[in-house]
């Protein structure tokens, strides 16, 4: 007689591991996925961008030049471009997991060691090298690895929310380090912010997966039925002969498209972290207050949320060429804004600098994985990319140390800001003729 309490063939074939338990709910696991990347960028990202706070007190503890204290993030920012192809190389082999949990505890470690340097090259070991790179396996470069594949007509939407989780938690956690600094000093908000990576973001993270294949779905939620699900990509390919490559890294370096992207990727970071980094101290020196700073520093992410998710769906029904040139125009007008307000520091100013870097800058990052993936979209898009936000990571470290560098030799912000003016159009320029449009359309343009 069978007992009724003995397990089914079907029961035992059911897998224990967590994130295949969560995957009982297919429609949303990706989803689920786009909710940790949410929590992720909140702390993660918001942990480098606190720098720009750090920026004034460590000025003033050790005296040494701003172009100096500048190049401990420009540093970080550096050797984390170096290692952007290797996280690339091992999310095409391993997935997403080990690439996050790396940088949770690289971050967490340079954050807590941070308050015993006592030497330069132990805050540039610390807050730069340490911080910068276990931020960047954290950040933008690497969430736009995998979640890209995820999604397919929603693609540009999945990615504004997931990043949008920057604004949500500059908001809440800038303003509160700032207090804590001004309380307790700096030493003692790098170790709370360290503290708070290691409890709320090692554990989150154990439920990635690269892709939906991994665990029978599709993209955009779909059941995969013995092996096959509805696809979308058919009625969205332009140019079947590229599309049909499987494109390595080699034979896409040796494509202008890649050297475009990765011009207009350079371009655009050079100016986001140039802004950012020096943004704080140059607001408190024409004239507003370190609190005042601060909120603002936070308020550009928040205001990042809308544009980031209503710009990141715009991009899935016109194109992310269209929405790229808009994160441009965003910064441009930003440092517009940053220049006018050394002779009037006003706040309507002071509003137009965080709207437009907020609303429209932020939302390049909506569109940055969608844009490379809609090129070099395959097996090896780690490496692609990875490599391409080498370009990227590099204009994030020459923008702030430059721009320090220029402060120090000409006592004003006003020449890098109008180089970054430049750059902005350069990288609009550079997407464009990238062309993602001429190889796949987005959904919205499709007639299916």
């Amino acid at each position: 007689m069978t007992d009724p309490t003995a397990a089914s063939p079907e029961t035992e074939r059911v897998p224990s591991n967590p994130a295949h338990r969560l995957a009982r709910l297919p429609v949303f696991y990706g989803w689920i996925i786009v909710a940790a990347a949410f929590v992720t960028m909140a702390i993660g990202i918001n942990a480098r961008t606190a720098f720009s706070l750090l920026f004034p007190p460590i000025l003033a503890e050790f005296g040494w030049h701003r172009g100096v204290t500048a190049g401990v993030f420009s540093f970080g920012f550096l050797v984390s471009a170096l290692l952007s192809p290797a996280a690339g190389r091992l999310m095409d082999a391993r997935g997403p997991r080990p690439v996050v949990e790396t940088g949770v505890i690289l971050l967490a470690l340079g954050l807590l060691l941070a308050t015993i340097a006592r030497e330069r090259w132990q805050i540039y070991m610390t807050l730069g090298v340490l911080v910068g790179s276990g931020a960047n396996c954290l950040g933008y470069t690497v969430q736009s690895l995998f979640l890209p594949n995820w999604f397919s007509r929603r693609r540009g939407l999945a990615m504004g929310i997931a990043f949008s989780g920057v604004g949500v938690g500059s908001i809440i956690l800038l303003p509160a380090l700032e207090l804590e600094i001004q309380r307790h000093g700096w030493r003692t908000a790098c170790w709370s912010l360290g503290l708070g990576v290691i409890v709320l973001l090692a554990p989150l993270n154990l439920i990635l997966k690269k892709r939906p294949e991994d665990i029978g779905l599709r993209p955009d939620g779909s059941k995969e039925i013995d092996g096959i699900g509805p696809r979308v990509e058919t009625v969205q390919v332009v140019d079947f002969g590229w599309v049909a490559i499987e494109w390595t890294l080699i034979r896409a370096a040796r494509t202008r498209r890649f050297w475009w992207i990765a011009l207009g990727y350079f371009c655009a970071m050079f100016v986001w972290y140039a802004v950012q980094v020096h943004q704080t101290k140059y607001l408190i020196e024409v004239g507003f207050t370190a609190m005042d700073a601060a909120w603002a520093l936070g308020l550009v992410s928040l205001v990042a949320i809308p544009g980031q998710i209503a710009l990141g769906h715009v991009s899935d029904r016109i194109g992310r060429e269209p929405v790229w040139a808009i994160g441009c125009a965003g910064f441009a007008i930003c440092c517009l804004a940053l220049i006018a307000l050394r002779d009037a520091p006003t706040l309507p100013a002071l509003f137009v600098v965080v709207i437009a870097q907020g609303t429209f800058g932020y939302s390049l990052t909506s569109v940055m994985g969608p844009i490379t993936a809609e090129i070099f979209e395959g097996r090896h898009f780690g490496s692609i990319f990875g490599t391409l936000m080498l370009a990227g990571i590099a204009g994030g470290a020459v923008g702030p140390w430059l721009t320090g560098f220029m402060h120090d030799l000409t006592g004003s912000y006003g020449p890098a800001f109008w180089i970054a003016f430049g750059l902005c159009v350069v990288s609009a320029s550079a997407i464009w003729v990238a062309a993602p449009r001429k190889v796949r359309l987005v959904a919205g343009q499709t007639q299916s």
